[in-house]
């Protein structure tokens, strides 16, 4: 064997275009022929690595460099077929033959078992129908998309709409208690007016009436600054609240709420425990579960509100930390765990058509998600209900308002003023002059916006007190149009209006709004610190 191998070598042999000297025109051929042969064998390998580079995303496994080897081996033996023309080096030839042959064998392995694979790659045809199918799925899809915003927008409404009919609602249970607090604060105020009328030279009397008089409209201010946020339109507005204050502060509301039959035990809370919620949507949380209790005793009950300090893992779908659980316990018919299992629901309600919307123990639960505490429900058939409120623990002192006594008793005046005051209601227009010129101001009035637009353009004005609710020009909109001849009038906007988006969208710098009912301090306070000279 070692002596066949060796005779390749030996250089015994002619070279192979000895054979062909006499025909330099077929030698030629073989020449031209082999030469074209290799160089289109070596440019394919070079376009090949030139694709791998180029294409990064597409994976070449061993296939690829196996055929590529085999294909610069076939280039090289057509190469060795011009060498041996003129020179008998068939050794070389062989061994690169054999290397040739090596590479054509392992690639023919690794590319036999892909050749299922490659049958099944789907034709261009092919492709761009599945291509159009794919296209037609996006575009279902997309209008699939947009039908769920509308009918997300839609869902969104309905419930704000039930939202607010459930604070409505809330108010029209109130009706009879809060008519009849009412009366007591008119006949408070009506009472001590008559007094004064009767003896007002009595110095030392008339002052006390007075002031029973200003409690009675405080009162007043409260309840029905209750009652507004109940009713309108409010975002959440998440801070630290007194949650001691607040619950207080509902006192007189809830116990209407379970009145007449029910009985209100409200134990004390910790004046420290301070929580991170909006205060009107808690207030209305929990008047909204004292109307529930109130319905699930129906012979009478009582309805107790405490709170404790929880720490750690409170609640599963909660962090851990720390949080005030706010209770409010009734000894009523209690809930079945179906019923308990489905109350959070948006519109699931047990009470029947037409006695609820279903949405009191939703709000609470998606008020407490927001502030980012949690609602429980702990109930059992003929043993009461306790809903939990779990209230994250603030960590920062909620802001007081302090009443500077100092302040009130000031005297501020507005000498060297001249103020336009516009209100459609004579009766309020009247108080508001005479709280002006009492400071020492000059006032000049009008009855309608268009005539306060025309007063303001007709002159120059310190500030501009004008009503926010009049029919045909609005406050907001005397503002604009007087904007637009003198932009540096200050404007003091009052308003009893309850719809904070209609007041948020008014933007302008020179725009204060005074909330209804405020006292003479109030309003002599803000136009001093805004009117000009």
């Amino acid at each position: 064997m070692e002596s066949v191998f060796a005779a390749f070598w030996s250089g015994n042999y002619s070279p192979h275009g000895y054979c062909l000297s006499w025909q330099p025109l077929l030698l030629w051929t073989h020449i031209v022929a082999d030469t074209l042969i290799a160089l289109s064998y070596f440019s394919i390998p070079i376009a090949l690595v030139a694709l791998v580079r180029s294409r990064k995303d597409l994976a070449f496994g061993w296939v690829f460099w196996s055929f590529a080897l085999f294909i610069l081996a076939c280039g090289m033996t057509h190469v060795m077929g011009v060498v041996t023309l003129f020179s008998p080096l068939y050794g070389l030839e062989a061994l690169i033959k054999l290397v040739t042959a090596a590479a054509s064998v392992t690639t023919a392995i690794l590319l036999w078992p892909l050749l299922p694979t490659l049958t099944k790659l789907p034709s261009s045809e092919k492709l761009k129908e599945a291509n159009a199918q794919l296209a037609a799925m996006v575009e279902q899809r997309d209008a699939a998309l947009a039908e769920l915003k509308s009918e997300v927008a839609q869902r969104e409404n309905v419930e704000a709409a039930l939202l607010q009919a459930q604070k409505l609602e809330a108010v029209g249970q109130l009706t009879g208690g809060i008519a009849h607090d009412f009366n007591n604060l008119l006949q408070a105020i009506a009472g001590n007016l008559e007094l004064i009328s009767r003896k007002p030279d009595d110095a030392d009397r008339v002052i006390r009436w007075t002031s029973s008089a200003l409690d009675a409209v405080e009162r007043g201010r409260q309840l029905t600054g209750q009652l507004l946020a109940f009713s309108s339109k409010q975002r959440l507005d998440v801070k630290s609240v007194r949650l001691a204050e607040l619950v207080g502060g509902m006192a007189g509301l809830v116990e209407r709420a379970v009145a007449p039959l029910g009985r209100v035990r409200i134990e004390r809370i910790d004046p420290v425990w301070n929580v991170q919620t909006d205060a009107l949507q808690l207030e209305l949380a929990v008047l909204n579960l004292a109307f529930n209790a109130r319905d699930a005793m129906p012979e009478g009950g009582v309805l107790t509100i405490s709170a404790e300090l929880r720490s750690g893992k409170v609640a599963p779908d909660l962090p851990a930390g720390d949080y005030i659980a706010l209770h409010i316990a009734d000894t009523g018919m209690g809930m079945p765990p179906e019923v308990v299992a489905r109350a959070v629901e948006p519109f699931f309600s047990t009470k029947g058509v037409g006695k609820g919307t279903g949405m009191g123990l939703s709000m609470a639960f998606g008020v407490m998600r927001q502030s980012g505490g949690t609602l429980l429900i702990d109930s059992a058939l003929g043993q009461g209900t306790t809903v939990t409120l779990l209230l994250p623990l603030a960590t920062v002192e909620p802001r007081r308002d302090v009443q500077d006594d100092a302040a009130r008793d000031e005297r501020i005046s507005l000498a060297g003023m001249t103020i336009a005051l516009v209100d459609d209601d004579a009766h309020v227009r009247a108080s508001l002059a005479e709280m002006l010129r009492s400071a020492g101001a000059v006032v000049e009035e009008a009855a309608d916006g268009a005539a306060g637009v025309a007063l303001v353009q007709s002159r120059s004005f310190g500030a501009l007190v004008v009503d926010f609710a009049m029919p045909e020009l609005s406050g907001s909109e005397v503002a604009t149009q007087v904007a637009a001849s003198d932009p540096q009038l200050p404007v003091i906007l009052i308003t009893g209006f309850a719809d904070s988006n209609k007041l948020d969208a008014i933007a302008s710098p020179n725009v204060t709004i005074l909330r209804k009912p405020f006292d003479s301090h109030e309003l002599l306070r803000k136009i001093r610190a805004v009117a000009r000279g």
